[in-house]
């Protein structure tokens, strides 16, 4: 006849899990009686990634993150951008599927899309909040002329990393615009 522990293990079927321990409410303080489900904690933090997530949690992490850390006039000029994409591709297709016969208009109309795509990204570098804070901090604390004193001047008020303030890059992106456009107007013809 087979032992208790055989017929135990012998006996078809899965062996059901041990349930967890209970601890009584009377010796349970509060701090050790929170109990944290996988659904509570993907909502509270962000969300981390492994080496075999998908595509899918990878775009939205990423989007989530552009969104969260991205300040306003960025997603406003980014938004502009994607709005200049549109723009040259339905030229682009309209040439292709309707006939390009004012050849001149359609490269003056998709010459201004990405003309305006290309100065709006200088735009966007040169107004980007990251600043060269790196670049004032190597010089030493240095007085005086010199490369140090240079790189410690453009770096500090309200300067971007490359010695260019804000309003500067804005009146260099309507310059630009303006001259585009002339160009564009004047090539239809």
């Amino acid at each position: 006849m087979p032992s208790k522990r055989n017929a135990a293990t012998s006996t078809a079927g899965p062996v059901p899990a041990p349930s967890p321990p209970t601890i009584p409410s009377s010796s349970a303080s509060p701090s050790n009686t929170t109990i944290t489900t996988p659904s509570a904690s993907l909502s509270s933090g962000p969300k981390t990634l492994t080496t075999n997530s998908s595509v899918l949690d990878i775009a939205q992490t990423v989007w989530q993150q552009y969104l969260a850390t991205t300040p306003q006039r960025t997603l406003l000029l980014d938004a502009f951008m994607g709005f200049l994409v549109l723009v040259g591709g339905v030229q682009f297709l309209y040439c292709v599927l309707a006939g390009n016969y004012p050849f001149n208009a359609f490269l003056s109309g998709f010459s201004a899309a990405v003309g305006q795509f290309v100065l709006t990204a200088s735009l966007r570098m040169q107004t980007s909040s990251a600043s060269g804070s790196e670049v004032a901090s190597s010089a030493g604390g240095k007085t005086g002329k010199g490369k140090g004193a240079a790189a410690a001047a453009a770096t500090s008020g309200k300067e971007t990393g490359s010695g260019i303030s804000h309003e500067r890059a804005f009146a260099d992106y309507i310059f630009g615009s303006l001259i585009l456009h002339f160009f564009c107007i004047n090539f239809i013809n």
